[in-house]
């Protein structure tokens, strides 16, 4: 294994790692706080250089224990992969700072937890497998790790009525992941593989209607983990009951990495030539009712997750395209909501601690009282509904670019993105009006001190403000490169509609388009870009058996 193989695992080894140490040095506040920061810091410096050279010379394979694919487990960095592995991670980070003072504000600075930072960067460990495992089981692995370590997280010190809250989404995500791994068994039933690259030509040798069926149960088991309608109805009473840095790392992981996978699956499994009717309906549907939800809400964090639904519906649009641009408008979507619906939810827990309140109607006159909490609030608001020049504004144009050069179908459902995007800004724009124009009111008194939710009014600590500001510049860097980055993400639809980069560089540039076997040596990709021939870094072939590695 060379060495930038061995960084393909490290994005996953470091927070386990950190995890670790931070159980052993929990006495030490200061020790975990430091651990959590340098850990997630060290991803991101991993992700950035899997990105750069994934997308120089081709996807990143780590064969683990030695087992070359399909019999092993392997890592793959792609360009999809690294790039929402790198913005992922930075959100992490900054959410972990935003807690970090939150926790000193609330608890003194020698407090330390034996729960809340090892579960925070083992949360992080799960995100960072499902973006890298190159196989269906491992992946199921990493959502349960996502789900044990989220159900901590979203019933720490709350009340009896918010755990069971918590608990609809333990028992939807736990139905989720027994219907996965079902669908995880008739796979392998019926391919005799669950190896993401050997299924790509195994499960094309299926019956049209054995393979519709997997089809199916992966879109269900995935689209409830991204909360699709009529899928999502766990995700509004689930995610506003927890503190705010917990819900701003949910909202901006989670239903993500669900979509990462769906996007995944559907492209490099179950390939389509040509936009799918069922997931444009979805998306239509999906889009509307997420907004209209938002719009009729007067708790502040229930309409944001109302908002979070609508704009998976902007997702799996590009994906329901069936193009290599649209499937780069969604990866470009991703990575834009990631840090806007995250910063959202931080902006949210300010604003919640100041006014001692969730309801909207209760809140008013805070551009007079806390001028630049309007500010944190009003970018990431106007990016969100996107308006021009923010990055939704880029990621929505792309999605509108596939649309329109599709099927009739495709330019229907554009329409809906921009009906969509109108009712978002009304949303946004409701929240501003009621919230921080009129007379100021007096904070409410926290009824529950105990909890982490409300914790005293006008009490926030510096490192708060960082956390969410520091989002709003990742945001505005989207925008201002919004060139290279759309480039990477062009690269990257291309690459999931092929198939063969990441074929070739898990099972070997022999490997066949239609299946295993040689194949001529036309039919390899070339080209540095390619994952084909001696540019795969990570390509192995049954020399590795015997321990040569293939240049």
């Amino acid at each position: 294994m060379t060495l930038l193989q061995a960084f393909v695992t490290l994005p996953v080894l470091l927070p386990m790692l950190g995890a670790a140490a931070s159980v052993i040095v929990s006495p030490r506040a200061s020790l975990q706080r430091v651990i959590g920061v340098v850990t997630l810091a060290l991803v991101c410096v991993v992700a950035g250089v899997l990105l750069v050279s994934a997308d120089s010379y081709g996807p990143v394979v780590a064969q683990l224990g030695g087992w070359p694919a399909p019999m092993g487990i392997v890592l793959v960095a792609d360009r999809m992969s690294a790039l929402l592995l790198l913005i992922s991670t930075l959100v992490t980070l900054a959410v972990l700072v935003y807690a970090i003072d939150q926790r000193i504000s609330d608890y003194g600075r020698e407090t330390a937890s034996t729960t809340f930072h090892p579960i925070f960067l083992l949360l992080s460990t799960g995100v960072s497998l499902a973006y890298l495992t190159g196989d269906l089981f491992t992946l199921f692995v990493a959502f349960e790790i996502m789900l044990a370590s989220s159900y901590v997280l979203i019933t720490r010190r709350t009340s009896a009525s918010r755990i069971r809250s918590g608990m609809t989404y333990v028992i939807v995500s736990l139905m989720s992941s027994l219907l996965f791994l079902t669908a995880v068994g008739m796979v392998y039933a019926a391919t005799g593989s669950v190896n993401l690259a050997d299924l790509a030509g195994r499960v094309g040798m299926l019956p049209e209607g054995l393979k519709t069926v997997l089809a199916l149960l992966l879109v269900v088991v995935f689209g409830i983990k991204a909360a699709i309608v009529p899928l999502h109805f766990w995700l509004p009473d689930s995610y506003p009951n927890a503190p705010a840095p917990v819900t701003a790392l949910f909202a901006g992981l989670l239903t993500k990495v669900g979509i990462y996978a769906l996007l995944r699956t559907q492209t490099l499994v179950f390939p389509q030539d040509h936009p799918s009717t069922l997931l444009l309906v979805i998306a239509a549907v999906t889009m509307v009712v997420g907004a209209l939800g938002a719009v009729a809400q007067d708790d502040l964090n229930r309409l944001l997750s109302f908002l979070l639904v609508s704009h998976i519906g902007f997702m799996l649009f590009g994906l329901a395209v069936y193009t290599p641009s649209g499937i780069a408008g969604t990866a470009l979507y991703i990575v834009h909501h990631i840090t806007v619906q995250a910063t959202l939810f931080l902006v949210s827990g300010l604003i919640t601690r100041r006014t001692g309140t969730v309801s909207i109607a209760q809140m008013g006159g805070l551009a007079q009282t806390a001028p630049h909490l309007a500010v944190l609030f009003a970018i990431p608001a106007i990016t969100l509904a996107g308006l021009p020049p923010t990055s939704g504004f880029v990621a929505k144009l792309a999605l509108l670019r596939a649309g329109a050069g599709a099927t009739p179908a495709a330019e229907i459902v554009a329409a809906f993105v921009v009906l969509a995007s109108l009712l978002t800004l009304y949303a946004v724009a409701r929240v501003w009006v009621r919230v921080f124009w009129g007379t100021p009111k007096e904070p409410l008194v926290d009824n529950d001190p105990n909890d982490e939710l409300v914790v005293g009014t006008a009490r926030s600590a510096r490192g708060m403000y960082v956390g969410a500001s520091s989002l709003i510049v990742v945001s505005i860097v989207i925008a201002l490169f919004a060139g290279p980055l759309s480039a990477i993400a062009s690269r990257a639809g291309d690459d999931l509609q092929t198939r063969e980069a990441y074929r070739s560089a898990v099972l070997g540039p022999d490997t066949a388009p239609g299946g295993p076997g040689p194949v001529p040596v036309a039919a390899v990709p070339q080209g540095p870009a390619a994952a084909g021939g001696g540019a795969a870094i990570g390509a192995m072939t049954a020399d590795d058996a015997e321990g040569t590695t293939s240049r």
